[in-house]
């Protein structure tokens, strides 16, 4: 029988525990039988401590097993996940789902909603009338088997022991630990069924991790889980200073992805989509090489198949996709332009102070029950590296009334740096780590 107190004593010490004593908490956790004020001390303990990585991993394998898991068992097709450790104006998912199931990849998604500065990507899939995100085992499968891809919300039976024990962090200030973000992380994809994944780690000042080296470590725990549990996983660790793409606010960021899927997006938006897309390809075995992944995936994007597959996830999920695109309620009642007030180069555009902008307008939450006005948002006219005249448009703020759109424009003008000299242009992805072997 489990002792907790022991688990406290040793892990108070920095000692390592056996894989049994962490999956019998956890399960011990869920029926009851620790109290949440032990497991609260365990993880504060592990917070203050670490784990090493077999305990990592031990214990990414008990939240898995706390609940249901998919299997794709007859599928024809590869089964993979992606996941994004979140960014401004970052709608990636919405151009890779469909885009892999254009490729002829299977990429059941589980998303989340936002808590901070911007909303999710479910958030932002909610501004397309009728769309439904909760869907059922059996539907979820129904879907990959006909369209290739889904974004969905996560189940109250997967994964539930994650769900409780990053509760209890999150009143215990112990979220910033690194083993216990990574087994919260790589628990949902591997819950998923894929077999393999890629990991988008971003750093950066509109990001969780806020320098290289905290996103490497973060991304070398998630591929020693990955692999430990047998898949593949490659993890691009990519900047986030400023905001991926132009767009910032749900309705935006959707049209935004549209747009991309019909060949017309941002660069950098279209870049990390290929990167992304073309990793998934070649380390499910679907190409050979890196080169042949890359060409399929630009292939798919351009010819309109990504886009048509977009479509096919909308419908299927109950969403009126035309009258997203045929409704101005969500554009934002009020559209105010930024202009510049000297002319020269866009430095740098501040990721935070352009969410904290959307967030001022109503696109973002503070709590988990706050409401989120879709049609309110951001779309940056001028990107780093970009010229820019003296009163020329730097910005174009989507907003619900005057007042807002004002206060916004305001700091938006503190966010974007103007300087008579370009920049030295960033790389977006800054390091890659494991993946198949070349």
């Amino acid at each position: 029988m489990l002792d907790p107190v022991r688990l406290l004593e040793s892990k108070k010490l920095g000692l390592p525990h056996p894989a049994a004593d962490i999956r019998a908490l956890v399960e011990g956790y869920m029926a009851g039988a620790v109290p949440d004020y032990q497991m609260s001390a365990w993880l504060m303990a592990v917070r203050l401590n670490g784990m090493d990585d077999a305990e990592t991993l031990a214990y990414t394998d008990a939240l898995l097993h706390s609940g249901i898991t998919y299997s794709w068992d007859g599928l024809d097709r590869p089964v993979v996940d992606k996941h994004s450790s979140g960014g401004v104006g970052d709608k990636t998912s919405l151009v890779v789902v469909p885009l892999a199931a254009a490729c002829g990849l299977a990429m059941p998604k589980i998303s989340g909603r936002g808590l901070g500065l911007t909303g999710g990507t479910l958030d932002k899939l909610e501004s397309i009338p009728g769309m439904r995100l909760d869907l059922g085992e059996e539907e979820l499968r129904a879907q990959i088997e006909w369209v290739g891809g889904a974004i969905v919300a996560q189940s109250a039976e997967l994964v539930p022991a994650d769900g409780l024990t990053y509760a209890l962090r999150e009143v215990t200030a112990s979220t910033d630990s690194v083993p216990l973000i990574a087994a919260s992380i790589m628990c949902k994809k591997l819950a998923t069924g894929a077999g393999t994944i890629v990991l988008d780690v971003k750093c950066g000042a509109g990001a969780f991790m806020g320098d290289v080296a905290a996103a490497r470590e973060l991304a070398t725990a998630m591929v020693g889980i990955g692999n430990g549990a047998g898949r593949t996983v490659r993890a691009f660790v990519t900047a986030m200073d400023a905001p991926l793409g132009r767009a910032v606010g749900h309705s935006l960021e959707v049209r935004e992805a549209l747009d991309t899927l019909r060949g017309e997006g941002p660069a950098d938006l279209v870049e990390l989509a290929l990167t992304v897309v073309a990793a998934l390809v070649r380390d499910s075995g679907l190409r050979p090489t890196p080169r042949a992944a890359r060409e399929l995936a630009e292939k798919k994007l351009g010819d309109g198949e990504a886009y048509e597959r977009m479509e096919e996830m909308i419908a299927a999920q109950g969403g009126d996709l035309e009258a997203f695109i045929a409704s101005p309620a969500h554009a934002g009642k009020v559209r105010l332009a930024v202009t510049a007030h000297e002319g020269g180069y866009v430095a740098a555009t501040d990721a935070d102070g352009v969410a904290l902008a959307v967030r001022q307008l109503g696109g973002g939450r503070l709590k988990k029950t706050d409401e989120i006005d879709f049609g309110v948002g951001v779309v940056l006219v001028g990107k780093p590296g970009d010229a820019v005249e003296r009163g020329g448009p730097l910005a174009e703020v989507y907003a619900a009334d005057d007042d807002s759109a004002q206060a916004a424009a305001a700091r938006l003008l503190e966010a974007i740096q103007i300087s008579s000299e370009k920049p030295v242009a960033t790389p977006l992805v800054l390091e890659q780590l494991g993946g198949a072997p070349q």
